[in-house]
């Protein structure tokens, strides 16, 4: 009987190894998320009991329980009428992504309705100047009629051939796009690998002795706008040294601003994310410069040119993992009218945030020096000597993981409903959340 249970126990563990190993190699969405708990009112929704700034509330509007809808949320668009569509990019492996048509029901809860699948990696979803909707999916940007018995029949390729960028270790494959004012399309570009070096730690040079990744990639491009509902199919650069411009913004005055996912190294506390204010042919770095102007291990100091690179306008928080950046114009919360809302989707411990940052006439972070930002599980930690840090108030200082609670806020894209209730996607969680008044 005792070599038995041993036998036995021999096999369970071979088991539960061999189902955490399989798990370990799946993405999120085939993993139970931490549900939401619940407990009085939040403007009409169920109320999470995330620890929100005074005056405002976390309300749950969906999360996944099996059933339809995303599996992993990533942008939200509103429509007339209330519906709204959110891009799901159904895991990190190709042509699994779908668009949804989420439809709030009377009396509570929500529908879904799959309008587009079998699309690779969709991420950015907006409205043109021209009221179609346009999608960033991996390798293209499309548009597409929700409003269509068969939306899927009217799919047409805006931008087509986008490097596929989805098989290396770092992934940045997803192009997201904003519309200049002239109706010029910037795509976000980013980099093919996170700081340019082979597997042996050794610079890729080109054939100028810079990084060969910067030629095509990493980057923002600009395609022209042609007219009647066409863009160039050739591209300029608009800037460069950029890692990955997932986060784009432009001002009503003009400017465009980016949120810089910045590079990883062996410290959590090091490297700082960045604020960027794009300017054509404006360089900013990438690979050889971080923070205000540290040289990146792997490049020289001669090299990496920190004095040539354009400065960001603000430092964030390292591996704060920046993805959307909203200017707020809706009618709930007049104190946030005019700051940059952005979502901190990073999983170390300044990440898993939604803060409102304060800005001037042309759309820029007002900064302080110096600074301090928040870390999980509490205090606070200290900007670069002399470092910008971002002016501003955090919507969720207490979305770190509670068990029996709420997971860790993995907040992704951001939209403002008519009401002006924020809505936002945690993708980690595959939910839908809004900010609103308790």
């Amino acid at each position: 009987m005792k070599h038995w249970s041993w036998k036995r126990a021999v096999l369970i563990a071979a088991l539960v190894l061999t189902v955490g190993t399989i798990l370990a190699g799946v993405g999120p969405s085939a993993r139970a998320a931490a549900p939401y708990a619940t407990r009085g009112d939040c403007g009409g929704l169920a109320r999470t009991t995330v620890e929100m700034a005074d005056g405002y509330c976390l309300g749950l509007v969906w999360q996944r329980a099996g059933g339809d809808g995303p599996r992993l949320p990533r942008d939200l668009l509103p429509l007339a009428g209330g519906d709204w569509l959110v891009s799901d990019l159904g895991s990190w492996d190709n042509g699994r992504g779908a668009v949804w048509r989420l439809s709030p029901r009377t009396g509570g809860g929500v529908g879904w309705t799959r309008l587009l699948s079998r699309l690779s990696l969709p991420h950015t979803l907006t409205r043109g100047p021209d009221g179609r909707i346009y999608v960033a999916e991996m390798g293209r940007i499309l548009t597409f009629d929700p409003a269509s018995a068969d939306p899927a029949a009217t799919i047409e390729t805006v931008i087509g051939d986008l490097p596929d960028n989805r098989l290396h270790a770092n992934r940045h494959p997803l192009s997201s796009f904003i519309f200049d004012g002239d109706g010029a399309l910037l795509v976000n570009v980013g980099a093919p690998s996170d700081r340019c070096l082979d597997p042996a730690g050794a610079p890729q040079r080109g054939a100028a002795g810079g990084c060969s990744e910067r030629v095509t990639q990493a980057m923002v491009r600009r395609y022209a706008y042609l007219g009647a509902g066409h863009w160039s199919g050739d591209w300029t650069v608009f800037a460069s040294g950029l890692r990955n411009s997932v986060a784009l913004v432009r001002h009503a005055g003009g400017a465009i601003f980016q949120g810089e996912n910045s590079v990883d190294l062996t410290t959590a506390e090091r490297p700082f994310d960045e604020i960027n204010r794009l300017v054509p042919g404006g360089d900013y770095g990438w690979p050889y410069c971080t923070d205000m102007a540290t040289a990146l291990p792997g490049w020289t100091a001669a090299e990496a040119r920190c004095g040539r690179r354009t400065p960001p306008v603000s430092l964030l928080p390292p591996h704060a993992a920046p993805l959307a950046l909203l200017y707020y114009a809706g009618p709930m919360f007049p104190e946030l009218r005019g700051r940059l809302l952005m979502s901190w989707h990073g999983h170390r411990r300044a990440g898993g945030r939604v803060v409102a940052i304060e800005t001037d006439a042309s759309g820029a972070a007002l900064t302080d020096r110096p600074g301090r930002y928040a870390v999980y599980p509490g205090g606070s930690r200290p900007y670069p000597a002399g470092g910008p840090a971002p002016r501003g108030r955090v919507l969720t200082p207490g979305w770190d993981s509670r068990p029996g609670r709420h997971p860790r806020g993995s907040p992704v894209g951001l939209a403002v409903a008519a009401d002006g209730s924020i809505w936002m996607a945690d993708d980690r969680a595959a939910a839908i959340l809004r900010i609103a008044r308790p």
